[in-house]
């Protein structure tokens, strides 16, 4: 969710995240500015799946499936301790990336017609936006700060359902790993 361009969201969107609000008073101010999905109401966080199913076909099976899938997952601890590049976009990496990787495969595995971020990518890269859009400088200047507040590390216990309701994401459930 973080790469989408939060002004392009539609009602009804949804996806799945893990927020890490021990990432907050790090990237806040920065996401405040220079994410737009954090003006739209997304947390701090790192994306299992976007986009997932329309809000019309999220329904209470739906919901038990998901909890069924991820509650096969333990939970886990991941550490940022560095930051990473995409074109236009500056992230926190998570380690261990493989850890957020299982949990994007299971969900895809269930819901094949939904691959991440459209299918727009080859690989799936776990990661925590900070920054999007900005010229090289300001990127410079985002990372200098960051790198001096790393490591930043969270416990991930869950898996939360966001959906779009036309202004701003909503949370509208959450998931426990096993």
């Amino acid at each position: 969710m973080a790469d989408d361009d939060a002004r392009g969201s539609r009602a009804g969107q949804s996806g799945l995240i893990v927020r890490v609000p021990e990432a907050e008073p790090l990237v806040r101010a920065w996401r405040d500015r220079l994410d737009p999905s954090a003006r739209a109401g997304i947390p701090a966080h790192v994306t299992v799946l976007f986009p997932f199913l329309d809000a019309s076909r999220i329904d209470d099976g739906v919901c038990a499936a998901i909890g069924e899938v991820l509650g096969r997952h333990r939970s886990f601890e991941a550490r940022f301790d560095h930051c990473g590049r995409f074109p236009g976009v500056l992230y926190l990496a998570p380690e261990p990336a493989a850890d957020f990787k299982r949990l994007t495969e299971a969900i895809v595995r269930r819901w094949p017609e939904n691959p991440p971020f459209g299918g727009q990518f080859d690989e799936v890269v776990p990661h925590l936006t900070v920054a999007q859009g900005q010229d090289g400088a300001a990127v410079e200047k985002v990372e200098a700060e960051l790198l001096a507040g790393l490591p930043v590390v969270t416990r991930v216990s869950t898996v939360d359902l966001l959906v779009h309701d036309g202004t701003r994401w909503r949370q509208r459930a959450s998931f426990p790993l096993g």
